[in-house]
């Protein structure tokens, strides 16, 4: 999964950034102008200097001028006042030399030579002291870009908080409408700003949500209404018509069939409500359903779909099994499982095992392949191949099922022979 950043660190980063890039922009910008103004004040100063020592020396030949701060000399053909013999072929300008000073390192110069009147003058000027007083200036100047880098970090920090306020405050208001699951108006809380309008959208969102989920909540329950009075109607027909005694088996077997689909379709109906409204209940109180006897029934209610075929179902109970959850949600989750292993066989049979906290369906089908098994448990999904041992909608309402009460269905294919194992684990 791809990192991501929350909108306050980036705005702090960029704060702290963008202050650290202008600190450094700025004090770039200093040393460089800095740099040039020196380098041209040397240079003019250098060159006027230089241009009145060789008019003192063209005027006074006898008079040797005196200097402070730079260190002069002349050479003519009448006389030389300290002027070393690497100089002399140097051509009238400023020249960088780089030469051993009085305390025996090596120093930076810069030195103007002015060739006139047939003297050629000098003047020489330590820049080394220049140049540790740059050195001084740039450290100074880092120390400020960081100074300023944390300050823009401080102030980012300060900002960001103060900015992302009202959207952290949002963020916690619509966190208490989930814990207490009820939405209240949000807009009323916030200024008319950004903020303010994102408040105002939700607002209108979830008041059309809940009208949704109202409408679809009326609906499931009148739907459930309406059908389980025709399915009661049935129920107690088929009881009633059952106790007849000059019933046959063949009729009395029919009114089983339709006893046992009118409880199937009830407690479908039971079990899609309760996916309708996101709604885990649990059995009667002090009650537990035993995942044995639930697969006993549905198994019985399935072997109609055998019909001739050379196909056997056993139920292998290995440890006893109770789940804390409505016989029906069981039984519709078993019925898809079970109804869907003896559809696709063919030949062979089916083994429902129940132990170890769990319970699994192995047939001897076509198979499923390993990249479909996550698969079939989506909306309108089939398996490939030959068939495979899932079908539409079914397996969708089972996984719908299991991950409201907490439970692990899955389906894989046999390492031992050909056919699928769909199994329930009850975490």
């Amino acid at each position: 999964m791809q990192s991501r950043r929350k909108l306050r660190f980036r705005l702090v980063v960029s704060f702290a950034l963008f202050g650290f890039g202008l600190s450094a922009l700025f004090a770039f910008a200093a040393l460089d102008i800095r740099a040039r103004v020196e380098d041209q004040l040397i240079t003019t100063s250098l060159q006027d200097e230089v241009d009145h020592l060789n008019k003192q020396v063209v005027e006074h030949p006898d008079r040797p001028p005196v200097f402070n701060i730079v260190r002069a000399a002349t050479w003519s053909d009448r006389t030389i006042y300290k002027a070393p013999l690497a100089w002399q072929s140097l051509a009238t300008g400023v020249h960088d030399i780089y030469e051993p000073g009085p305390d025996g390192r090596q120093h930076h110069y810069k030195l103007a030579v002015q060739r006139k009147d047939g003297v050629i003058a000098f003047i020489q000027y330590d820049v080394s002291r220049d140049e540790l007083g740059k050195q001084q200036l740039l450290i100074s100047v880092v120390g400020a870009v960081f100074l300023f880098g944390l300050l823009s970090l401080g102030l980012g920090l300060w900002l960001s908080r103060k900015v992302l306020k009202p959207v952290t405050e949002l963020a916690r208001r619509l966190r208490d409408f989930r814990k207490n699951g009820k939405a209240e108006p949000l807009a009323p809380h916030f200024a008319d700003d950004e903020v303010g309008e994102l408040a105002l959208a939700l607002d209108e969102y979830a008041n059309r949500l809940t009208a949704m989920v109202e409408r679809d909540r009326e609906f499931n329950s009148d739907v459930s209404h309406e059908l389980r009075t025709p399915l009661a109607v049935i129920a107690s027909t088929t009881e009633l018509l059952q106790g007849s005694p000059d019933l046959t088996d063949k009729p009395r077997e029919r009114l089983k069939r339709i006893e046992r689909a009118s409880r199937q379709a009830t407690e479908l109906i039971e079990a899609l409500l309760l996916l309708s409204r996101a709604e885990r209940r649990g059995p009667t109180r002090g009650e537990t359903t035993e995942v044995a006897r639930v697969a006993a029934d549905v198994i019985e209610s399935q072997r109609p779909q055998m019909r001739d075929k050379p196909l056997t179902i056993d139920l292998v109970e290995h440890d006893s099994v109770s789940v804390n959850a409505p016989a029906s949600v069981l039984s519709v989750a078993l019925t898809n499982l079970i109804g869907n292993a003896i559809k696709y066989t063919m030949e062979g049979s089916v083994r429902v095992e129940v132990g170890a906290n769990k319970i699994e369906v192995i047939d001897t089908g076509p198979g499923i392949k390993p990249e479909d098994a996550e698969r079939l448990f989506q909306r309108g999904v089939r398996g490939e191949g030959a068939g495979g041992s899932g079908a539409g909608l079914g397996l969708a309402i089972v996984r719908r099922l299991c991950e409201l009460y907490g439970w692990d269905v899955s389906m894989r294919p046999r390492t031992d022979a050909n056919g699928a194992i769909a199994s329930i684990v009850f975490v």
